[in-house]
């Protein structure tokens, strides 16, 4: 029996610990680990321990809120970008909510500015979770938005 979720292409996912709701994302099938978009990355010691600090999306973007998150608990890791290049970025324990289910997510702190959705879904997340319909779009946003009414 199968019970994975379908999801589409495209899709809104609320970031329930990083203050964020109805951000836009691409569902992607070839990459490894899922990516948000952030600025202004940087390491810092506070009280004897290493910690990033990071802002989330971009100033322009309407759901902007301007707070610099933090967070002890992050790793660095190599990643090969779909150009062939490889980058260590670093990564951040966090918890993405889809199809009204809360889903522990590794998020790569990435600079997406030229790319067109702040939020990459990535094979971690998908895997034995959802099938990806990419003739479809928004299924967890239209849920939810049903759900609300």
């Amino acid at each position: 029996m199968n019970n994975k979720l379908v999801i589409g292409s495209l899709d809104k996912a609320d970031f329930p610990d990083l203050n964020l709701f109805d951000i836009p994302c691409k569902i992607d099938t070839g990459a490894e680990t899922s990516a948000i978009h952030c600025h202004k990355v940087k390491l810092i010691e506070r009280q004897g321990k290493e910690i990033i600090t990071f802002y989330l999306l971009d100033p322009e973007h309407p759901q902007y809120n301007g707070i610099e998150f933090s967070s002890e608990n992050f790793r660095e890791k190599r990643i090969k970008s779909s150009f062939g290049h490889t980058e260590y970025r670093y990564v951040i324990k966090s918890r993405i909510k889809l199809f009204g289910k809360i889903i522990k997510i590794d998020l790569t702190l990435s600079d997406r500015e030229q790319m067109k959705y702040p939020v990459l879904l990535g094979k971690k997340l998908l895997k034995n979770k959802f099938l990806v319909d990419v003739s479809q779009k928004n299924l967890s946003y239209n849920l939810k938005n049903i759900n609300k009414g």
